[in-house]
């Protein structure tokens, strides 16, 4: 996910139940943090050792068509959690006038089959406690069927989700609900700071690639018929880009011969995995002024362009990044909630898929704060550059990554989660195995490096949404601004 389509997340929170990724509330004006003043006391046992891992493999098989599988097997429980990765068929892939179709194709596939209708679905999955899903985001490249079933009731399950992926129908009358709910959204979320900001920082970053996308627009909604959902469905939905990945109360055999069995048939009708381009590089530094008059806070985004997934740099990114805004004790959280008062939460994210993404702080901010907090974020940044971290810092953050590495093999799901990763970027074997060794061997010298490579201050682009005639200004300081509407578009001097 790119830093637009995460911003994007965060403003759709309220009207779509998700949790936000990388956002906070906001403290009320003038209220002090709760937790300003903690000591952390820095007395909890600690290894010098390095964690050393040697993670199960899942099993693996490919279906002749294609299709290849992967299953951790989890006897403890009764129950089986199977995740379709379909490559290929996400919202990157969108054609250009129809953004959003993919994510329209995802949601309809369930609202009817040849054989069920909407309800009945609803019906099946109700009566056998099973889920079954689709879905894909404006950015993503691929699209994820989500099953989950008691073991009794697999089948059924499975026969559900084979009839969900290979024969949708995407009813006229279901369509027309769905796109008048999008419609309405769509008016809600302009309402929101922060999709206005994910909207700018989208544009600015990557221009006129793909990934800059974060809705639909009007336009496109009532571009997507019925013949241009199926029409996307059958060029995008292919069983050779799909990786099937089961956690759960079944063993390899036994999941190849059931998938076999619903999607053997299925063969390689739609089109080979899609190439993907970087985004043009990144021209100077500027600001982005999103003028929302009579705002209080102000949503603030400052961000670049850096990497891809597979580049040698990764890692030590990675830790740059947690360093800057990883969490509560990253540096903008310390700086701009804890020591200032300023925000309830002070983030900054790394983005790397298959082509060059970004790096990206932000926060929400007190309006009358909103340039102090440009120069904070700055000064942030500039000190990864010009001075190495602290040794108690450095170690802190980089056992703090590899103590939730290790968290996170607590369930078959997340370890079975890296090896699709790998899968899907073609990582070594032991990739994961290696990770926290390869992380505890990183230098502050290459952090350092990293910084001076990557988080080029000519090259930061900042992204405000707040009123103009308070934070205008302020904002002048950073360099030429730019001013636009809440619909987005450019205001003239």
């Amino acid at each position: 996910m790119n830093a637009a389509s995460t911003l994007t997340a965060a403003a759709l929170v309220a009207l779509c139940a998700l949790p936000p990724v990388g956002a906070a509330a906001q403290a009320p004006p003038g209220q002090a943090s709760p937790s300003k003043g903690v000591v952390v006391k820095g007395k909890a046992p600690v290894s010098n050792e390095i964690l050393k891992v040697k993670l199960p493999r899942p099993q693996e098989a490919d279906l002749a068509n294609g299709m290849h599988v992967m299953v951790i097997e989890d006897h403890r429980a009764p129950q089986v959690s199977m995740q379709m990765i379909i490559q290929g068929a996400g919202g990157l892939f969108d054609p250009a006038d129809t953004p959003g179709l993919a994510v329209f194709t995802a949601a309809m596939m369930s609202e009817g089959t040849a054989a069920r209708t909407s309800q009945q679905i609803a019906q099946d999955l109700e009566a056998m406690a099973s889920t079954v899903s689709v879905n894909t985001g404006a950015t993503s490249e691929f699209a994820v069927v989500m099953a989950s079933s008691l073991t009794d009731n697999l089948d059924r399950t499975l026969d559900l989700a084979a009839d969900i992926v290979l024969n949708p129908t995407f009813p006229e009358a279901e369509l027309a609900r769905y796109k008048t709910r999008q419609k309405a959204q769509l008016v809600q979320v302009r309402a929101m700071p922060q999709f206005l900001a994910a909207e700018r920082y989208g544009r600015v970053v990557y221009g006129d690639h793909p990934a800059s996308r974060v809705m639909a627009t009007s336009d496109a909604i009532d571009k997507a018929t019925r013949d241009a959902l199926a029409a996307f469905h059958k060029a995008r939905f292919a069983p050779g880009q799909t990786i099937v990945a089961i956690v759960g109360d079944i063993t390899l055999a036994d999941a190849r011969a059931k998938l076999e069995a619903r999607f053997g048939g299925w063969k390689q009708a739609g089109a080979a995995l899609p190439a993907v381009a970087d985004p043009a590089p990144i021209g100077p530094g500027k600001v982005y002024l999103v003028d929302r008059a009579n705002s209080v806070q102000t949503s603030l985004v400052v961000g670049t362009q850096a990497i891809n997934r597979t580049s040698p740099d990764y890692d030590v990114l990675s830790l740059l990044n947690a360093i800057i805004g990883g969490g509560p004790t990253g540096r903008l959280f310390l700086n701009l909630r804890e020591d200032k008062g300023w925000t309830y939460g002070a983030y900054s994210g790394l983005s790397a898929p298959r082509f060059r993404g970004d790096w990206s702080a932000q926060t929400e901010i007190k309006g009358d704060v909103t340039d102090r907090a440009v120069g904070e974020i700055l000064s942030e940044v500039k000190r990864t550059r010009t001075e190495p971290v602290p040794d108690k810092e450095f170690l802190d953050k980089k056992r703090s990554l590899v103590a939730n590495f290790a968290l996170s093999l607590e369930t078959p799901a997340a370890i079975l989660g890296n090896y699709v990763t790998s899968r899907r970027f073609k990582l070594p074997a032991d990739y994961w195995d290696k990770y926290p060794e390869r992380l505890m061997a990183i230098t502050k010298e290459q952090v350092q490096a990293a910084a001076v490579k990557y988080l080029d201050p000519a090259r930061l682009q900042i992204v405000a949404v707040g009123d103009g005639k308070k934070i205008g200004d302020g904002l002048k300081q950073f360099g030429t601004v730019e001013v636009y509407d809440a619909d987005g578009k450019l205001k003239t001097p």
